[in-house]
């Protein structure tokens, strides 16, 4: 008999290829325990891997190809679409972001890449990548407005973010990049797409005291964390994990200023940058 065609790439290949897989394993009699198994991975892994919130790597495609007798299918189409316009250790989370129906994200220096400009976002990749040449400084900034296109839609996902004090303060391309950014986000505050909170210096001591957060959940899988350290980027399924880093941003919210209170800091340090009254 035949194997399954191959993916068309124009149509959502991650999910048709979580799709296939589903469609492969139940046909086969197995649970997703039983296939994650002999992966060493978890049922739910296997879940989110067909409802498309995780990435399929090469060495599982090769392994799940082997235990369902699916001739190659999985690695053929995993090679094809594991290419991505994202850094390696951001790809997946981006993809799983791009689903996501909640994203809650604790930012600790940077205004979210989702929601940057593209003048602060060309001095983010440009300080990243000093010597850099203009076409790739281009491309990053591109693939980076294109994710703040998840915001189109008026409702969905969710997002709420925890903006650190530090993240307004930090000067980044000067005044008027400055000015532009945080009214950006005050925009998008005002027409209620976004919930946006600051945590204040004076604060002290907080529960990400670690470093950025972000959490996404789903309509049919896990929830998943996100954590990241320079040119490094974990995401995370362990329930307990999860669990816990949904304490942390919880705790976040509650010792960060109010939406309102927030909204007018951002306001006022945006007019402060526009007056030129930031610097020492």
């Amino acid at each position: 008999m035949p194997g399954p065609k191959d993916l068309d790439p124009s149509s959502s290949p991650r999910a048709l290829l979580g799709a296939e897989l589903r469609h492969a394993r139940e046909r086969a009699g197995l649970s997703q325990e039983e296939l994650g198994t002999p992966l060493f991975v978890s049922g739910s892994f296997i879940g989110q891997l067909e409802a498309g919130t995780r990435r399929m790597h090469l060495e599982y495609a090769r392994q799940i190809d082997e235990l369902l007798g699916t001739e190659g299918f999985f690695e053929r189409n995993c090679a094809a679409i594991a290419k991505s316009k994202y850094p390696d250790h951001f790809a997946e989370a981006a993809e799983a972001e791009s689903i996501a129906t909640s994203i809650r994200q604790y930012a600790t220096l940077l205004i979210p890449g989702l929601l940057q400009t593209k003048a602060y976002a060309e001095e983010v990749f440009r300080a990243y990548h000093p010597t850099a040449q203009d076409k790739t400084i281009d491309a990053l900034v591109a693939a980076r407005l294109e994710r703040s296109h998840l915001l189109d839609d008026p409702t969905t996902p969710l997002l709420w973010a925890v903006l650190d004090e530090a993240a307004l303060r930090r000067e980044v391309g000067g005044d008027t990049v400055m000015t532009e950014a945080l009214r950006h986000v005050a925009d998008l505050a005002r027409k209620h797409r976004i919930i946006v909170q600051v945590l204040p210096f004076g604060a002290g001591a907080h529960a990400s005291m670690d470093g950025p957060l972000k959490l996404m959940e789903f309509e049919d899988a896990p929830a998943l964390s996100f954590v990241e350290a320079p040119n490094m980027g974990k995401l995370l399924d362990d329930p307990a994990t999860v669990t816990r880093h949904t304490l942390m941003f919880n705790l976040l919210q509650a010792t960060a200023l109010s939406p309102k209170e927030s909204l007018a800091l951002i306001e006022s340090v945006a007019q402060d940058y526009e007056h030129g009254e930031l610097h020492p």
